[in-house]
């Protein structure tokens, strides 16, 4: 049965997803000035970046300056992305600014072993090893419950497509880790870093994950969009009541280890956010501010990104309908008039003349 959620966590990831496959020679400085235009968007969450290694992730080399001199905006929850103990350790420095915190009791695996040994430099056997000591430490912690995460559930670049029967079945493994150390497990997440979602398959495996365990409650979808569909899944999701997504300005991002770079790309927030506040469901986000850091996050990066509500503003209501009577309108800065003004097309050829039908 579909059910739409009253509201919803967007996590804005164009400081990790966004900037990690852009310039390494983007300053510090324009770096925290996107970081702050972020954090008047009314997002409740946003990702400062990620604690990885600079020989692989060089454009996050500057993280921990970033984490020192960002302001925080009241109301924010900042974190970061880590991969292991000791990015957690690096991260959990800055606590409570940033909190990394509630990510070290979720166990992922990589359904994609080239994938895995790609990004992680591990094997996928070597993540399954690996997850008696993430749960011993889930225990010692003394988490409430536990979390399960699948990297790219649905397909690979290096292997092909993965069946819902393989999901499923890597999905009992790691639920029975839980189980077996006496936990119930109430979030489930996907981390689709190569772009093989289809909404079909988003909600075939909703329905199957929630009828073989009623327990796990949330959903966390983190889907790049590598082939135009993902907006599409993130609606099946929707429907469904996910109420976790992440996304990021612009459609910013990508993977260097998928084999697609800034091709994989994301879902842009602002225009996830737009289809939100149009079905209904609240965001807690400021449209028009996600427009403005969209256009900042074009300055920093130096090139047009990817979204389109950024482009073509939301759907015009009452005081924001265009003139009938306004010239052509043909580039994308002459289409910014919704929030520049219409002193960006002045000078445009016009459609209409004095006697024609609109001027009567």
């Amino acid at each position: 049965m579909n059910k739409l959620p009253k509201s919803v966590v967007i996590t804005d990831d164009t400081m990790r997803e966004g900037l990690q496959i852009e310039s390494a020679d983007i300053t510090v400085d324009e770096k925290l000035r996107l970081l702050d235009a972020l954090g008047e968007t009314g997002a409740k969450i946003i990702s400062i970046g990620s604690f990885a290694h600079p020989k692989w992730t060089p454009s996050m080399a500057c993280i921990d300056e970033i984490a020192e001199r960002f302001v925080p905006k009241p109301n924010v929850k900042y974190t970061a992305a880590v991969f292991n103990r000791k990015g957690f350790e690096r991260a959990d420095k800055y606590y409570p600014k940033i909190d990394v915190r509630g990510k070290q009791f979720r166990t992922n695996v990589e359904l994609c072993d080239t994938f895995a040994r790609r990004n992680y430099n591990r094997t996928q056997a070597e993540q399954i090893a690996g997850l008696d000591a993430a749960v011993a430490a889930a225990r010692d912690g003394n988490a409430e419950y536990g979390a399960v995460g699948l990297g790219n559930p649905f397909g690979s670049n290096f292997e092909g497509p993965f069946s819902l029967t393989q999901r499923m079945a890597l999905l009992e493994l790691l639920m029975e880790k839980w189980h077996d150390a006496g936990f119930k497990v109430r979030k489930c997440s996907f981390f689709d870093a190569m772009g093989w979602n289809m909404p079909h398959e988003v909600r075939e495996t909703l329905l199957a994950i929630r009828e073989r365990w009623p327990e796990i409650t949330d959903f966390h979808m983190h889907l790049h969009d590598s082939r135009g569909v993902t907006l599409a899944s993130y609606y099946e999701a929707l429907q469904l009541g996910v109420t976790e997504f992440d996304t990021s300005l612009g459609g910013m991002g990508g993977c260097p280890y998928c084999g697609n770079g800034r091709a994989a790309g994301h879902v842009p927030t602002e225009d996830f956010v737009n289809l939100c506040h149009e079905l209904g469901i609240e965001t807690g986000y400021n449209l028009d501010k996600l427009i403005d850091a969209a256009a900042v996050a074009e300055e920093v990066v130096g090139h047009s990104l990817w979204g389109h509500v950024s482009k073509a503003g939301a759907r015009p209501r009452g005081k924001r309908l265009y003139p009938a009577n306004m010239p052509f309108v043909e580039t994308l800065e002459e289409a910014a008039h919704f929030r520049k003004g219409p002193e960006v097309y002045a000078g445009q050829l016009s459609p209409w003349r004095e006697g024609d039908a609109l001027s009567r």
